[in-house]
């Protein structure tokens, strides 16, 4: 079709009307919106689907990896209803569509889920955490587990926590999906199973450590955040360095002297999670009842302000939820640093009132941390005791400089 816009005509496959607009796919691949009137619509052309490729030979004689597909982008494509971005295939077919991959090793696949990771639970991180134990005690070399990118590091934290591993386990996605021009997922994934092939002997995320596609990062499961939302370099290391870093495209693997080495642990399965567990942000002018919603719950992280604080009228609806059986662990929206609620009064309080200081944990890393000891220490005092130990790589003993 045509559309006559300002700068001349613009020339694209009708998609499909939305939101009063039609939208039409450009040369370029990119999606644009345009005003209906503005264009003459000479077909609607929905691309078929792509004929079932023939499998990839796999060389029996490279290292066994699974690929546990639980969705994301790195799993979809444009939905051609709505030209939205949607969920659409599986590991196979990931592996199909990244040929590279059969390069470094061969592949058993599984398809857990096909979801965006907005849908993520603790009951799937549970369901989760058995596949890969599953894989693993199965002598495969190492697991990947494709997962959209949004709640990815929740979802890392929690099988680092629930997983004793011997083997490398690497989450991986993409910022963009498979049939956008720019699309990292096919160097995401090279990397990825490079990693998973690598002496690495941990939980970790592999995903591009620049805007270019020449190197990624490899970054433990407990210390990484998304830190954009587009970029394909969006994740970092937070409070402490990237522990590896994967060369593209020639794939090799530089490990951090401080990176958990192949076959250093034995496999163990953990996977009890308490899931009345809340996350809540303070902001000046918090009405306590935001505090209180939480009664009930076995557990809560506050990611409060700098030091660790909250404005002194919450103190009372804090002691209130402490004393009433609810587990605090309280962190820093700042992301680096480490919480100290020794030095001004508020902090003084929050410590009496029974809060318990989370060091230098990521917030949502406290989350999935505080869900999975509640669950499996003994009784609370050995639980707060957990909160504040380094379990899987979570806590920094001392904050570098700069960090």
């Amino acid at each position: 079709m045509e559309c006559r816009v300002a700068g001349g005509v613009r020339r694209g496959t009708y998609i499909t009307d939305r939101d009063g607009m039609a939208v039409v796919k450009l040369s370029s691949g990119y999606n644009i919106g345009l005003p209906p009137a503005a264009c003459t619509r000479l077909s609607r052309s929905v691309p078929a689907p792509a004929a079932k490729r023939a499998p990839v030979t796999q060389d029996a004689n490279l290292p066994e990896l699974a690929i546990i597909s639980t969705g994301g982008t790195i799993a979809s494509r444009i939905d051609y209803r709505t030209g939205a971005v949607t969920s659409q295939f599986d590991a196979d077919d990931i592996l199909t569509a990244i040929p590279d991959l059969a390069k470094v090793a061969r592949y058993r696949t599984k398809q857990l889920y096909t979801i965006l990771s907005e849908n993520m639970t603790p009951a799937i991180w549970q369901e989760l955490a058995r596949a890969v134990h599953e894989e693993i005690l199965r002598g495969v070399a190492g697991v990947i587990v494709t997962h959209g990118t949004d709640t990815m590091a929740y979802s890392a934290s929690a099988l680092a926590f629930m997983l004793k591993t011997p083997v490398p386990v690497v989450f991986v996605g993409s910022q963009r999906s498979a049939d956008r021009p720019s699309s990292d997922n096919a160097m995401n994934a090279a990397c990825a199973a490079a990693a998973a092939t690598s002496e690495l002997g941990e939980v970790a995320v592999v995903m591009h450590e620049t805007t270019s596609d020449d190197r990624c990062a490899i970054h433990r499961g407990t210390r990484v955040r998304k830190m954009h939302t587009s970029r394909r370099d969006a994740f970092a290391s937070v409070g402490i360095p990237p522990i590896g870093h994967v060369e593209y495209p020639s794939r090799s693997v530089m490990l951090s002297p401080d990176a958990v080495r192949r076959g250093t642990n034995r496999p163990e399965l953990h996977d009890r999670l308490e899931k009345h567990c809340g996350l809540v942000q303070f902001y000046p002018g918090m009405d306590e009842k935001v505090i209180r919603s939480f009664a009930g719950y076995k557990g809560l992280v506050l990611a409060g302000t700098g030091l660790g604080h909250t404005s002194t009228h919450l103190i009372t609806a804090i002691r209130e939820l402490v004393d009433g059986g609810t587990m605090i662990t309280m962190t820093s929206q700042c992301l680096n640093g480490r919480v100290c609620d020794r030095v001004y009064d508020t902090g003084r309080d929050l410590l009496k009132a029974g809060v318990i200081e989370g060091g230098d944990m990521l917030p949502e890393t406290a989350l999935v941390k505080l869900m999975w000891v509640l669950a499996n220490a003994r009784n609370s005092e050995q639980a707060a005791a957990m909160m504040q130990e380094n379990l899987a790589g979570e806590c920094n003993r001392r904050s570098g400089h700069g960090l």
